[in-house]
């Protein structure tokens, strides 16, 4: 059975002391001497919390990352730092809030005009940083500075602007990593085409600047993180493998796709898109080549592996089950997603953390485990996960908070609009900016969000609604306007 940290066993000492060992630069392995631990942190696009099979499905396959929990910690109240993709992904890299960042949105996107039935909406979508600063120190800088060779496989998406690219950003390699939201096609040439709405012009690109007919993106850049692990192999290394899939377009290989339309949904409803479970298990595959390289090569034992997603599932492809939402807004369908850490020689068997942890949380976890000074003022609303693992809590957390001056537009389901939202130990409560309205649930009785309880706990709300000002007013966030145009195009 899995050990649960924060309500149950005590951690074992011999583990223990062997994580204590790692800390003071890694193991010894064959023909090396101590070198500092590897890191991977396997980064999938709009995986959904139960789009894994250790997380629930039995539709979708997932066995490579379902063995990598059996030696890794678990996160159940694991969440991203946005319900959208480039603000958790800049929140991962700097250890930083996207609303301290002002990195709210996707982007490019803004959309308040263009939503509402052509209407407009009450407010202006705030303005966003759309190219993450060169002045923030990355994860990738901060390890590279303390002697690892980085590479980033995959998608990128935190600017706009070519001069905001990965091998600006502390990456001594870049493979397909660019300012767009997602590949045109997951089959070669990967040609892309996109425009933001109609009066828009069209933009097209590819994802990979060759490749040879039939070949598969998720596969091509598993191929790449793999040759990038073998021709390091005598080196400390950090790779971001950051997968387009499973993001739109659905695009699967079709022998894999064909098993799945020869087989039973799961009990999830919402689990049934073959193609969908099909890119799932491409996704698996990767895991099991870059773990079967890992072993190849005896370095399994000095490799630290972080597993999540950037947000929730995506509303049209799959369920979020047993939670209400999906990406694109702030339910915990939306945010609540798959966070694995393999940590050798502390996380030996199956264990499970009920701790609340956030994207942000990742930065100082990495360079705690990996036996580096910690850099407070860079990932200032990180804290290191390392105590969990020695079955202790987090000091110093007195709730989450979510910040989202912008609106989602159509695509996805039941799209946000502009909010602030706090977690206080069990207690969420989500503040509308365009009216002032509260929701309060409580995640302990009320996973699903199914009942507002504000009206019935009025002091509670006040306190957490202070709360959140004052986290705002720290954090120095930007606020949406009043759209002078909404009265009269409404009426």
């Amino acid at each position: 059975m899995p050990i649960r940290t924060r309500h149950d066993k005590p951690y074992p000492v011999i583990a223990l002391l062997s994580g204590m060992l790692m800390l003071w630069g890694g193991c010894v392995c064959k023909g090396q001497t101590l070198q500092k631990p590897n890191v991977i942190v396997f980064l999938v696009d709009d995986l959904g919390y139960s789009d894994v099979g250790c997380y629930g499905s039995s539709y979708y396959e997932t066995p490579h990352i379902d063995r990598l929990a059996a030696s890794g910690m678990r996160f159940t109240q694991a969440y991203a730092s946005s319900t959208l993709c480039s603000p958790t992904r800049a929140s991962l890299l700097t250890g930083k809030n996207p609303a301290r960042l002002h990195i709210t949105h996707a982007i490019p996107i803004q959309g308040y005009k263009r939503i509402e039935g052509g209407r407009g909406t009450p407010l202006k979508d705030a303005d966003y940083v759309m190219n993450l600063p060169l002045e923030e120190v990355t994860i990738a800088e901060a390890l590279k500075r303390n002697g690892y060779v980085t590479a980033s496989i995959g998608k990128w998406h935190v600017c706009r602007d070519p001069a905001y690219y990965p091998e600006y950003q502390g990456f001594d390699v870049n493979i397909g990593g660019n300012h767009r939201g997602h590949t045109g096609s997951y089959f070669y040439p990967y040609k892309g085409k996109w425009r933001m709405a109609a009066d828009f012009p069209w933009e097209e690109w590819h994802t990979l600047p060759d490749g040879r007919p039939g070949e598969y993106l998720t596969d091509r850049l598993t191929a790449e993180a793999v040759d990038f692990v073998e021709r390091n192999r005598d080196r400390s290394f950090f790779l971001y493998l950051s997968h387009y899939a499973v993001h739109t377009p659905i695009h699967a290989k079709k022998e894999v796709q064909a098993k799945y339309e020869q087989k039973e949904p799961d009990s999830l409803k919402g689990h049934v898109e073959p193609a969908y479970a099909a890119m799932i298990e491409s996704v698996d595959a990767s895991m099991g080549a870059i773990v079967g390289k890992l072993k190849e090569l005896e370095l399994m034992d000095n490799t630290i592996i972080v597993f999540t997603s950037d947000n929730g599932g995506f509303g049209k492809q799959t369920s979020n089950y047993p939670f209400r939402g999906n990406k694109g807004n702030f339910y915990e369908g939306g945010i609540r997603v798959p966070l694995i850490i393999r940590w050798p020689g502390v996380t030996d068997r199956p264990m499970i953390s009920e701790t609340p942890s956030i994207t942000t949380d990742l930065y100082p976890t990495i360079l705690d485990m990996a036996g580096l000074p910690l850099i407070p003022e860079q990932h200032v609303d990180g804290l290191s996960l390392k105590p969990i693992f020695n079955g202790g809590d987090l000091p110093s957390r007195e709730a989450l908070y979510w910040h989202f001056p912008n609106y989602v537009g159509p695509n996805h389901p039941n799209g946000s609009r502009p909010l602030s939202m706090i977690r206080y130990r069990d207690w969420k409560l989500i503040e509308s900016l365009e009216d002032g309205s509260v929701e309060l649930y409580d995640l302990k009785t009320d996973m699903a969000e199914s009942r507002n309880v504000a009206s019935e706990n009025k002091g509670l709300v006040k306190s957490l609604l202070a709360m959140l000002e004052a986290w705002r007013n720290e954090s120095g966030v930007q606020l949406p306007e009043v759209n002078p145009d909404y009265s009269a195009t409404s009426r």
